[in-house]
């Protein structure tokens, strides 16, 4: 599996993100804009002096990641505006589990051209718009590799 942050905002989100790939060799891939420098010292006080170990790849664009991935069947989105519920999704170790950015999700049209492959984690109160990028990262890779050994 990979996790894919797309235009990602905050820097100590990643470095927390990168730091959970580390643990289970995982690959984290960065899509598009970023929020910060990789230099950044938020990003690497987040991933601690695991972050020499990380399998990091940038992409500048979504296109260019698509060019190098070249079939869009392994994506799972995840996002507030899923109509599935992330319980449901079909990992497999091929999995990308992609997540849009901290302060504007995905871009317009992902909503509507990946709405068949966008999951959400449900939240039982309405206080709250969403969960933590992080938070979401862990708790959607902790359920997938929970499913992936539960189906061996």
């Amino acid at each position: 599996m990979k996790i894919v942050l797309l235009n990602p905002d905050i820097p100590q989100n990643t470095g927390n993100i990168g730091r959970t790939c580390i643990a289970n060799d995982i690959e984290l891939i960065l899509v598009g804009r970023l929020g910060f420098e990789l230099s950044d010292t938020k990003l690497k006080r987040a991933g601690l002096d695991y972050w020499k170990h990380i399998k990091l790849k940038v992409y500048k664009s979504f296109d260019e990641f698509l060019f190098e991935v070249k079939s869009e069947e392994q994506f799972l989105f995840f996002s507030t505006h899923g109509k599935k519920l992330f319980w449901d999704v079909p990992f497999n170790e091929n999995s990308y589990l992609i997540f849009g950015s901290e302060t504007k999700g995905y871009p317009p049209e992902f909503y509507e051209r990946y709405i068949d492959k966008m999951y959400r984690i449900p939240m039982k109160s309405e206080k709250v718009r969403s969960l933590n990028l992080a938070t979401s990262c862990g708790i959607v890779l902790y359920h997938a590799i929970y499913r992936l050994n539960m189906d061996h």
